[in-house]
């Protein structure tokens, strides 16, 4: 595995993504956790994975208001191809489900100022059942999704070898490079690998692709949400250093209006998510959310800390093991900082007490703080001030925090005198 790894290092340079893409975290819409591979269009022709889902699906981005908030990719995931390639070797759309062709709905998708993710795996097979993209079909496959238009690749892992995945990975980031088309990609190779050193080297990874699923799928519960929350706590100081503009951790697609989550859930998610500056891939039926649901995915606010230009993810900071309160810290551009505070209770609201001291911001700086959900102000908050959070079971308090005012230190005119 040594030997692999430093066969990659050397192998970088030509390798190196280097698409400028992705300096914030991908936003959009995926369709898996919500329609899976759902093929049977006789029986359940709106769902299916059909041309017909993501024409609608567009028009809800284009027409909702999502695009101009962010929300730019519609991405489709694994069933979407036919079952054998083509005589030249192609990877082809299933003609019964997509007989526009990819090309005409990535065209539909542009014309709607948006863009087109599609999905392929380095293996024999997708995980569904589809043709995988062994080694020898990596520029082939490469070139394909170019010449659709297509504009994210997400490349599962499923029938492939740790060895395989070490070549493949790679050298699809070589061939996405070579097309000249800007194309975000998404690599599963480090949920296959365990996600952690020393299988996972997260230094070439970040050279590799634009983000990366680390961990298991989400399900639509919130035991999935709190599973995967807590692995990337317990492992922040690995994944943490990993992430920055144009390369990001995913910790798996957004639920909030699906079947799993309440309300409060669901803005735990989502302030958990915008914290981890994780990529917002929404995966629920856009044609039918709820107005609750839409609320808490449109948040402005929360999608601009997620988005922030910095790309610095956040950290749990606290974890009150009695109290089962958690506290997540984000730095933002300019001064400016996320705190989430997380209740993982299930009796009842919780009124936690503290102070920006015991959270370890620098001292002397006041705070002008927005919450994110209620929009509520509190004005001139200073460091060691005490204050109270009533935080409701499986729910949040995400502030937003942006210094106002710096008190005169007697220090402060010497530094100001010095020179350069």
């Amino acid at each position: 595995a040594v030997t692999l790894l430093m066969a990659l290092a050397l192998a970088l340079p030509s390798v190196a993504l280097e698409n400028g893409l992705a300096l914030t975290p991908p936003m959009g819409w995926l369709a898996w956790e919500r329609f899976r591979c759902n093929v049977d269009c006789q029986v359940d022709p709106r769902n299916c994975i059909s041309e017909r889902l993501f024409f609608e699906i567009a028009d809800r981005l284009a027409e909702d208001g999502w695009r101009e908030l962010g929300y730019e990719y519609i991405n489709i995931d694994d069933c979407w191809a036919a079952k054998h390639r083509d005589t030249e070797g192609r990877l082809v759309p299933d003609p019964e489900r997509f007989p526009s062709g990819i090309k005409a709905l990535a065209d539909y998708v542009h014309a709607r100022g948006l863009k087109l993710g599609i999905y392929g795996d380095l293996g024999t097979l997708t995980c569904g059942g589809y043709p995988g993209t062994t080694l020898d079909r990596v520029k082939q496959d490469a070139q394909t999704f170019a010449d659709w238009g297509v504009d994210m690749l997400k490349l599962d892992g499923c029938y492939s070898s740790a060895k395989e995945q070490a070549k493949g990975y790679p050298e699809m980031a070589k061939a996405l490079n070579a097309t000249g088309r800007p194309i975000v990609y998404s690599c599963s190779w480090p949920a296959y690998q365990g996600g952690l050193p020393p299988k996972v080297n997260y230094t070439i990874l970040a050279k590799i692709c634009n983000l990366w699923r680390n961990y298991d799928d989400i399900q639509d519960s919130w035991d999935s949400v709190l599973s995967i929350v807590d692995w990337f706590s317990a492992n922040q100081d690995v994944l943490q250093p990993a992430a920055g503009p144009g390369h990001w951790n995913d910790p798996d697609m957004l639920i909030i209006g699906d079947f799993g989550l309440s309300d409060d859930e669901s803005r735990s998610q989502m302030a958990l998510w915008a914290v981890m500056a994780a990529p917002l891939l929404m995966s629920t039926d856009l044609r039918t959310i709820s107005p609750s649901a839409k609320e808490i995915l449109q948040n402005r606010l929360i999608i601009q800390i997620n988005q922030d230009p910095l790309g610095i993810q956040g950290r749990r900071i606290v974890k009150e093991e009695k109290l089962h309160i958690e506290v997540f810290l984000r730095p933002l551009s300019q001064g400016a900082s996320a705190l989430v505070f997380f209740s993982r209770r299930t009796d009842r609201p919780f009124l936690y007490t503290t102070s920006l001291a015991k959270l370890h911001f620098p001292k002397g700086i006041v705070y002008e703080i927005q919450d994110v959900y209620s929009g509520k102000i509190i004005s001139g908050l200073k460091i060691e001030d005490s204050f109270s959070v009533l935080i409701n079971p499986s729910g949040v308090v995400m502030w937003y925090l942006y210094p106002v005012a710096r008190p005169a230190q007697p220090w402060d005119f010497v530094k100001q005198q010095a020179p350069g």
